[in-house]
Parts: C-alpha cells; structure tokens; sequence
C-alpha cells in the first residue's frame, strides 16, 4: 500500500479472505469485506482518498498458541494531501495467515483520529 501496489496488497490474501474493521461502522457493527476482489475493490477506493500513506510501524508482535494466527501492534503515519496534515493512527491488527495467504485480517483501530485530520465525524457516529 506504501507503493500504491493494490493488486499486490491484495494477492496477499486468500481467495475467501476476510477483513474485519472492528470500529469504522455504525455503532455496534464492523465494516467486514469479503473476498479477494472486494478487498482489492477497496484498497483502489482508499489509495484514491486524499490520504498519503508513508510508514507502517511494527510496535510488537505476537505468536499465539494458534500456529496460523499473529497478533501485530502497528502504527501507521500518513498526511491528508487536502490539508497537509500529518498523523499516526495505532491499531491492534490480528492475522490468520492458511497456506501462505492473509485469511482473516481483524482491524482494531480507534477511528477518530479521521475527526482529527479532517474535521469530520468518522462515518455512522
């Protein structure tokens, strides 16, 4: 995503995969993507937005007793190219990763830190 590399982000995951974004629904309700190719779908609809992605930051990272599945602190920083405004988003991410494909990829970042960078409520608030 760094590169703008969408089809690359998503031939990372499996044909069947899944994306969880635990907290940018309405309240109550997770945005969830299914499959391959909406997941591809969305990773062109964000590298559209105004939002420059510049560093993933690895914090920690954590084996479970699950073999399949790794738990990642990560810190992202970006700028809206709208209004110049630079910001580091933290989010808990959990992968489940099956015959060298990304399976199910769990989202747990506070989205208000959208409110913060452009003035608006982030989407069902």
């Amino acid at each position: 995503m760094l590169s703008g590399d969408t089809d690359g982000f998503a031939d990372l995951f499996a044909p069947d995969a899944v994306i969880e974004f635990a907290f940018h629904g309405p309240p109550g309700t997770p945005v969830i993507l299914e499959g391959r190719e909406v997941i591809r779908e969305y990773s062109r609809r964000v590298m559209a937005l105004p939002l420059r992605l510049e560093e993933y930051e690895m914090a920690e990272l954590y084996q479970t007793q699950d073999p399949e599945v790794v738990v990642a602190e990560m810190r992202t920083k970006a700028t809206m190219t709208t209004t110049g405004r630079s910001f580091t988003a933290t989010s808990i991410q959990i992968f489940r990763i099956r015959d060298g494909h990304i399976a199910v990829f769990r989202d747990f970042a506070d989205p208000r830190f959208l409110e913060v960078v452009t003035g608006e409520a982030p989407p069902g608030s």
